[in-house]
């Protein structure tokens, strides 16, 4: 299973910079980066209601959950 954060697609959107959304949300342009490169292991929901209302924006639209591929059998 793989949850994909999708920042970059919303960003580009509102026109910010990482710094900016940084700063906006009220964390570390380093923590921006860790969600962004799919590297967080959890977000909590205090940080994704402050994304979500700075990006007036549902979860749905940051985050979104790939299945991982079963392997083929035979």
């Amino acid at each position: 299973m793989a949850i994909i954060v999708d920042l970059d697609l919303q960003l580009a959107k509102h026109h910010m910079s990482v710094g900016e959304f940084a700063t906006a949300v009220g964390i570390t342009p380093a923590n921006i980066a860790v969600l962004k490169n799919g590297r967080a292991k959890a977000v909590r929901f205090t940080t994704l209601d402050a994304i979500c209302r700075v990006l007036d924006c549902q979860p749905g639209d940051v985050l979104r959950w790939v299945p991982d591929e079963e392997p083929e059998v035979g």
